[in-house]
């Protein structure tokens, strides 16, 4: 372990450290110009307010050259990927620790090394932020933070001139005071990151697409994805599906979707929707609420769907129709998972002169049938679920938050 130095020394060491990064990876010595690296002793090793990065001097004076390159980056990445503007109101120090899994996993899987004592856990690092979140929160974790390293304000001590949205360094009335459990961060202030770090991700993507000659270096489509969080949630989506869907909606004008100038075009005409609820176990109660709780909030707005509920396991419950006032069904199931029945029921019943949408809420792990079916379908896959890439037929969305 190297001993405190200078800030001068300290200062070189950083230089030399951004150097050896950019011999290694490009992109990520790309990114890390993004951000400025300022002392602050009030941050026990180092810490990001999503667009600078605060080192304790002592801390980072301690690191071999290694730790020290991996440090920098674990920070850069925090901020890159938009970890502090995307917590919104979850709880902070779970948040952090399921960023920490996503970054530290990135960081492993490229070669650098963090200190003693960083978070790892190869079952949960593929996944988004969110759903490690999600997962962490459903089934508990062992892990703890000696402190936490993604702030929603600047460090009192922190060297450097005032920036909007944070108030004086020294401020405590400003949003640094508030509780952490709030969401602080100012709209305006959270597309200011997001504009700053979309730059920063696409000089570092031409960079490093350019020194490879064109190809793209192993992990960099991943690193792209992680850093652009999802515009569209499951519940937008899953209106979106439900109400414009092109099936049968003869003489309707589609040009007119995105104003949502479409509701006296459907007067008259009736959607069936086939949803079906994976009680195999897989999915828990509080998802299936949230996500009935969303589907009758649709079926208050928009009266001409029709929805034939089912429970699916290894076997078919329902259908039960449901109604935008009905009470839910008490689930049924508990067994394997057969993807298979649903389907055929839906062969079954539908006609081919009614307009007609599926969905199934599940983890995606079971039997598909061989064909897709000939009505639209959308995937809503809980957090841990398979890959949205895998489904074999079908739009998927992830169900998260």
């Amino acid at each position: 372990m190297k001993e405190p130095t200078s800030p001068e020394a300290l200062e070189r060491r950083f230089s030399a450290a951004l150097l050896r990064i950019r011999s290694r990876s490009p992109f990520f010595a790309t990114l890390a110009l993004f951000a400025r690296f300022r002392p602050s002793r009030e941050v026990a090793t180092a810490a990001t307010d999503g667009r600078d990065v605060f080192y304790n001097p002592a801390f980072m004076g301690q690191l071999s050259e290694r730790e020290l390159e991996g440090v920098l980056l674990h920070e850069v990445l925090h901020a890159a990927h938009l970890h502090v503007a995307r917590r919104s109101r979850r709880d902070p120090h779970l948040w952090n620790i399921a960023a920490d899994i996503v970054v530290n996993g990135i960081l492993r899987d490229h070669g650098f090394e963090l200190p003693q004592g960083a978070l790892f856990d190869p079952a949960l690092e593929r996944y988004s932020v969110e759903e490690v979140y999600a997962l962490l929160l459903k089934h508990g974790h062992p892990y703890e933070l000696p402190g936490l390293d993604l702030l929603e304000a600047a460090p009192a001590d922190a060297e450097g001139e005032e920036r909007e949205g944070y108030g004086r360094p020294g401020d405590r009335k400003g949003p640094r005071a508030r509780s952490l459990g709030e969401d602080s961060l100012s709209e305006a202030r959270k597309s200011e990151l997001e504009a700053h770090w979309a730059r920063a991700n696409q000089q570092a993507a031409t960079l490093a697409r350019g020194v490879h000659k064109g190809d793209t270096p192993a992990g960099l489509e991943r690193l792209l994805g992680a850093a652009s969080p999802p515009r569209l949630d499951w519940r937008a989506l899953l209106w979106r599906f439900l109400t414009a869907t092109p099936t049968d909606f003869e003489g309707f004008d589609r040009r007119f979707l995105g104003r949502g100038l479409y509701l006296e075009a459907l007067q008259g005409h009736k959607l069936r929707v086939y949803l079906a609820v994976d009680t195999s176990g897989s999915v828990d109660d509080t998802q299936v609420q949230t996500f009935l709780a969303e589907v009758q909030g649709i079926l208050r707005a928009y009266p001409q769907l029709e929805v034939w509920l089912y429970y699916a396991d290894a076997a078919l419950y329902g259908p039960h129709l449901l109604g935008p006032n009905d009470p839910v069904p008490t689930p049924q199931g508990g067994g394997g998972t057969d993807f298979r029945p649903f389907f055929q029921a839906v062969r079954e019943a539908h006609d081919d002169h009614l307009g007609g949408v599926c969905v199934y809420l599940t983890d995606g792990y079971g039997d598909f049938p061989s064909e897709a079916p000939e009505i639209p379908v959308l995937w809503v896959i809980t957090p841990g679920g398979v890959e949205l890439e895998g489904l074999p037929f079908g739009e998927g969305v992830r169900l998260v938050g």
